[in-house]
């Protein structure tokens, strides 16, 4: 992951600059001057989002949390943090399910039952997006000869289409866990390392059976992706510049699907632009606009971002400041 990073972060950031270059710098400030302080709306409509990812979790770990240990309130909280460490720090998009376990901890939920529902959350998270892009790209059929502009895209979006797939079989019936624990245990022998990699094992498939949870956390992570749709709207017409709701949601589908994609840049650098210059061109939005679209939405992501990574380090630092106190 780190070799990833090391990679992904300078293209991304070499992207970003590229396209910086490129546009009217000028224009785009105008644009942002024109919508103003009604740009800020896009920060609390963003906890619908947040509310229809955690009532997905919240139903993966119905099974695990009979006592209510794990309340929704306090679940929103921990998918604003996981979201806030994903998109804003170099984790690769895997840095916020490893905070998620640890914050899931605090509430005595064992380790192998909230990682493997963090686990079982990032793979319908796949399906959701990849059913999000077949979305986008029927919408982007009616474009006509703009479909065969982008047809390396979508064949990339085609080959990469077995990952989501091949992972939900070998989580299912490849007792992936389970082999790790065996090679662990003809390496440094029985510790509780090797116990904990066969009870995410089993708990990942206990999960995997559970079809009803699936359908539901699915829809409802399918539902969030489908949210993300309005921001381009609104946004768009603050600038000026009106499109329906399926270009919306076909600007939308298709940029979170080259980010996904990318998943090793930091924050999809560059990689989120290029999206929206990319697919924007299709409805006649340029590429000024187009960058500021984004800066809109990266503008509601830090504030989100900054808020949540606050909170995570003042709980972090009062559960310190306990432990501490017990112990003298």
């Amino acid at each position: 992951m780190r070799i990833a990073l090391y990679i992904g972060a300078p293209l991304g950031l070499t992207l970003l600059v590229v396209l910086i270059v490129r546009v009217d710098i000028a224009a785009i400030l105008h644009v942002l001057e024109l919508a103003g302080w009604r740009l800020l709306w896009l920060v609390p409509y963003r906890t619908l989002f947040f509310l229809l990812y955690a009532l997905g979790w919240f139903t993966l770990l119905r099974a695990y949390n009979p006592k209510g240990r794990v309340g929704l309130g306090y679940l929103l909280w921990v998918t604003t943090v996981r979201d806030a460490i994903d998109r804003l720090l170099p984790v690769a998009s895997v840095g916020g399910g490893v905070a998620a376990v640890r914050l899931l901890s605090w509430r005595g939920l064992p380790v192998a039952q909230s990682g493997a529902s963090v686990i079982v959350e990032i793979l319908l998270t796949l399906f959701a997006v990849y059913l999000f892009s077949i979305v986008g790209v029927l919408l982007l059929f009616d474009q006509g000869p703009s479909f065969h502009q982008h047809r390396g895209l979508l064949l990339a979006l085609l080959l990469s289409l077995p990952i989501p797939v091949v992972t939900a079989v070998l989580l299912r019936y490849g007792s992936i866990f389970g082999r790790l624990h065996s090679i662990l245990l003809a390496l440094v022998g029985a510790s509780p390392l090797t116990e904990g990699a066969a009870s995410l094992d089993r708990e990942v498939r206990a999960s995997l059976r559970r079809t009803r949870s699936l359908l539901v956390a699915g829809s409802l992570q399918f539902a969030a992706l489908l949210s993300g749709s309005f921001e381009v709207w609104f946004v768009l017409r603050l600038f000026g510049h009106p499109i329906d709701s399926e270009s919306a949601l076909m600007l939308e589908s298709m940029t979170q699907a080259i980010r996904h994609l990318a998943f090793v840049v930091p924050a999809g650098l560059g990689v989120q632009e290029a999206g929206l210059i990319l697919f924007g061109r299709t409805m006649g939005v340029d590429a000024e606009l187009a960058v500021a679209v984004s800066m809109a939405k990266r503008l509601r992501e830090v504030l989100w971002g900054v808020m949540s990574l606050l909170s995570w380090q003042w709980m972090e630092g009062r559960r310190v400041h306990r432990e501490v106190r017990v112990r003298s």
